[in-house]
C-alpha cells in the first residue's frame, strides 16, 4: 500500500482544556488514487491533511509512506518530503502578486537548487500541461480565479511529486471555474498522479474515484463500509455452511433410503 495511516490521533491543549480533533483515523491510499475527504467545517479534515502533508505531527498513531514510517522524521527530512514528494494546492492560491505565472511556478525549483534556465524550462512545461502556455508572463492580477488556481496546480506539479494535496481547491472559485479545475485534477489523475483532496462540497467530491466522509474527527463512511463488508462476509460464510449441511443431510438421507432397499 502506498500511503497508510493507522489510528492517527491529534489533540490540542492541556489538562481539562485538551480537545481531541482526530480520534483514531485509519486511512489507506493506493498509488494513482484520487481520494476526497468530505466533511463540514470543524470535522478534522484540515488537521488530517496537515498531518499527511507533513505540516503537523500526530499526537499518536502511525504514518507510513511507501512502507516507511515518517512519524519520527526530523524537520530536515520532513522539509525534503514537502519539497520533493508532496505538491500543495490551496484555496487561496498563495501566488506572489508581483511575480509572473512562470516565476511563481518556478519558485519550488529555486528552493531545490535547479539552475535558472532549466527551472524556467520546466516551469513552462508545467504551465503548458495545465493549459496556460499563453499566460506565462501574466501576473496573478491579470488572471481569472480559475487561471490562478491552474498556476497553483502547475506549481504543485513542477517537482514531479508523488502526491498532490489539495485543500478546498475550488472554494474561492465560481461554479464554472470550479468544474474546470476539477476536470484538470481528473486529467492529472488519469495520467497517474495520486491526489488527496479535502472539501465540504459533495458536488466537487463526486469528481473523485474514492470519497471518504469525515465527521467529528472520524472517517464515518469508511467505518460503515467495513462493517457492511464484514457482515456480507459473515453472511456468505453462513450461507456456505447451510449449503454444506444441506448436502450432508441429503446424502445421509439417500444412503438411509438405499439401505432400506
Amino acid at each position: 500500500m502506498f500511503l497508510v495511516i493507522k489510528q492517527i490521533k491529534k489533540s490540542f491543549g492541556v489538562g481539562d482544556s485538551r480537545v481531541e480533533v482526530l480520534k483514531g483515523i485509519d486511512l489507506e491510499i493506493e498509488r494513482g488514487e484520487f481520494c476526497v475527504l468530505l466533511g463540514p467545517s470543524g470535522s478534522g479534515k484540515t488537521t488530517l491533511m496537515n498531518i499527511i502533508g507533513c505540516l503537523d505531527r500526530p499526537t499518536k498513531g502511525e504514518f507510513l509512506l511507501e512502507g516507511e514510517s515518517i512519524v519520527n522524521y526530523n524537520e530536515n527530512r520532513l522539509s525534503d518530503l514537502r519539497l520533493n514528494t508532496l505538491g500543495f494546492v490551496f484555496q487561496s492560491f498563495n501566488l506572489l502578486p508581483k511575480q509572473t505565472a512562470l516565476d511563481n511556478v518556478a519558485l519550488p525549483l529555486s528552493y531545490a537548487g535547479v539552475p535558472v534556465k532549466k527551472r524556467k524550462e520546466i516551469a513552462f512545461q508545467a504551465l503548458k500541461r495545465v493549459g496556460l502556455a499563453e499566460r506565462v508572463h501574466f501576473r496573478p492580477s491579470q488572471l481569472s480565479g480559475g487561471q490562478q488556481q491552474r498556476v497553483a496546480i502547475a506549481r504543485a506539479l513542477v517537482n514531479n511529486p508523488k502526491i498532490i494535496l489539495a485543500d478546498e481547491p475550488t472554494g474561492a472559485l465560481d461554479s464554472r471555474s470550479g468544474i474546470q479545475v476539477m476536470n484538470l485534477f481528473q486529467q492529472l489523475n488519469e495520467e497517474g498522479v495520486t491526489i488527496i483532496m479535502i472539501t465540504h462540497d459533495a458536488n466537487i467530491a463526486n469528481h473523485a474515484k474514492k470519497v471518504l466522509h469525515i465527521f467529528d474527527g472520524e472517517i464515518v463512511e469508511d467505518k460503515e463500509r467495513k462493517e457492511k463488508q464484514q457482515a456480507e462476509v459473515q453472511s456468505e460464510k453462513e450461507a456456505k455452511n447451510d449449503t454444506v449441511f444441506s448436502e450432508i443431510e441429503q446424502d445421509f438421507g439417500v444412503k438411509e433410503w438405499e439401505g432400506e432397499i
